[in-house]
Order: C-alpha cells, then structure tokens, then sequence
C-alpha cells in the first residue's frame, strides 16, 4: 500500500516539476469558452411564429423628401401597421397619419411627429387582435407638413411598385 502512495504522490508532483522546467515548444489549447445564458424573452423573440407575416408596398420617394414603406404584420394572433419613414426635406413634419383598415370597417389610426432630422424611423399603431385574415387588413401613410398643408406623400402595403420612367 505504501507503494501505491508513492505513485499516486509522485504522479501528482510530475506536472509541476515539468512546469518550473524550461517552456514548452507548443502551447495547449484554449479552454473552451463558457455558454453564455441567453435570456428566456430573447429566446421567444427568435422562436419561429408560424402565423407571422408581412405584407409591404413599395418604398416610395416623394420629389421634396419624405421617403416611406408601409406595411401590414400579423404574429400571434395580432395585427398592426408600421411605416418606415425618413425625413430628407429638411422641416418638421407635423401631420403624419398611419392608418390600419380591417375587416368590418375597423379603423385604427396613429398621428406620428416627424423632427427635421434626415435620420431614418418608424411610426407604428398598436397590436389589436386578429379579427380576420391578413389580406384583409390594409395600412396606409399620409405626409403632411401641416394639417392644412399639400399632401408630400401617401404610401400604403398594397400599393403598386411605381412603373419605371
């Protein structure tokens, strides 16, 4: 027994007595990184939702600036409309209206600002529930810069693309 007390001890030992020797020729790998968690909302949010869509116009430019692509989405069971919009001429916008038109005559209507920064943005209604399939819903955009003001631009998710000039 004393033996293998000896082997056991000496085995042990051998590594370190290797390490204050002169350095090895070639490395030892890297340790594999540590999964890092990922949060459970971040999971749902990339989970595949079978019922999603979105149906999208085409992106329009009007000739003073204002460039939109507005659409309809469905995911879980919930409808909504979204305009991406950028504001290039240069002046606040102050009537920006996305509307959403369902079945049965609903109507859900949004009033976005617009600053006069040429960034680009999003302007979108609430989720209602789903009160029917999604080509039966239809988004549209109308900018203004007043109420009162010429319409510089109306976008909607079941435009026509423009025909080439």
């Amino acid at each position: 027994m004393t033996g293998l007390a000896a082997v056991v001890v000496f085995t042990a030992l051998l590594p370190l007595a290797g390490a204050s020797a002169e350095p090895e020729v070639e490395s030892a790998p890297a340790p594999e990184p540590a999964p890092t968690p990922v949060p459970a909302d971040a999971k749902a949010a990339a989970a595949p939702v079978p019922d999603a869509s979105a149906r999208c116009g085409p992106e329009l430019r009007s000739p003073e600036g204002v460039e939109a692509q507005t659409c309809v989405l469905t995911r879980g069971g919930r409808t909504w409309a979204r305009t991406y919009y950028r504001n290039a001429t240069g002046a606040e916008l102050r009537s920006v209206v996305l509307a959403l038109m369902g079945p049965a005559g609903r109507t859900v209507q949004m009033y976005c600002a617009l600053g006069a920064e040429d960034e680009p943005g999003v302007c979108e209604t609430p989720r209602e529930r789903s009160r029917g399939k999604a080509g039966e819903y239809v988004a549209v955009s109308e900018f203004a810069a007043a109420a009162d003001g010429p319409l510089l631009l109306r976008s909607g998710s079941n435009s026509a693309a423009p025909a080439p000039r």
